[in-house]
């Protein structure tokens, strides 16, 4: 039996490529191991040239390990496109965040909020900042170490107020999902795969991002909370 390929990923698709996974290796025979760890440990591991077949980071990520020489040119993949919603701990009483104003008001009433290192936290710290809110709650905003879901925060008391992705959510216990964040302030993630240059089953991992970005693909990222990219 062919030695499965090695995939690192980032912690916000670990969940998904799981299933993906199963699901491609029973359609194709191809086998891939995934390992999901922070979306910045991904990277810098990409970057140092630690042998993996393929990597799944978000699709800036994918295009700097392309520049960097770490992603072979023209392997770029965009595989799901992936949503941020809001939570707070199990037992809370729901809040409203049905719209923009209604967002500001809670994370202003928050005595904690909770964001991640991915690019969606980045984007979330840029949206405080265009509500001119950021001073303020800059003693507030707790980031979760790389790795750490921002729902295991909000479970563990630690975060009131938590935003992640929705796929990092929704499996999580101790936690109310509230929702999505309303279309005019969602931030929408895609995260792509890219075929490494240190890796030795290229062809494999091509065939592997190719089946995670099909058509048959699409039921399962939308379990999962995300849409096809």
């Amino acid at each position: 039996m062919a030695t499965p390929i090695h995939v690192i990923s980032s912690m916000a698709t670990r969940q998904v490529l799981a299933e993906l996974a199963d699901a491609c290796q029973a359609a194709t025979g191809i086998a891939a191991r995934i390992e999901s760890v922070g979306g910045v440990d991904a990277a810098k591991r990409v970057r140092d040239g630690e042998a993996f077949d393929a990597a799944v980071l978000a699709a800036d990520a994918i295009e700097q390990l392309i520049d960097a020489g770490r992603i072979a040119p023209g392997s770029r993949v965009d595989l799901v496109r992936s949503g941020v919603a809001v939570a707070v701990r199990a037992g809370s009483p729901r809040l409203d965040i049905g719209s923009e104003d209604a967002v500001r008001h809670a994370v202003l009433a928050a005595r904690t909020v909770g964001y991640s290192t991915g690019p969606s936290g980045v984007q979330l710290k840029k949206l405080f900042e265009r509500w001119g809110i950021a001073d303020a709650l800059a003693a507030r905003l707790v980031q979760a170490p790389p790795g750490v879901p921002v729902g295991q925060l909000v479970a563990d008391g630690r975060v009131e107020l938590g935003f992640q992705q929705l796929s990092e959510l929704m499996h999580l216990p101790g936690i109310t999902l509230l929702g999505a964040l309303p279309p005019a302030i969602q931030i929408v993630t895609v995260f792509s795969g890219g075929v490494t240059l240190a890796g030795r089953q290229s062809e494999a991992a091509r065939s592997v991002l190719a089946y995670m970005a099909s058509a048959a693909a699409a039921p399962i990222k939308q379990r999962h909370g995300m849409e096809p990219a």
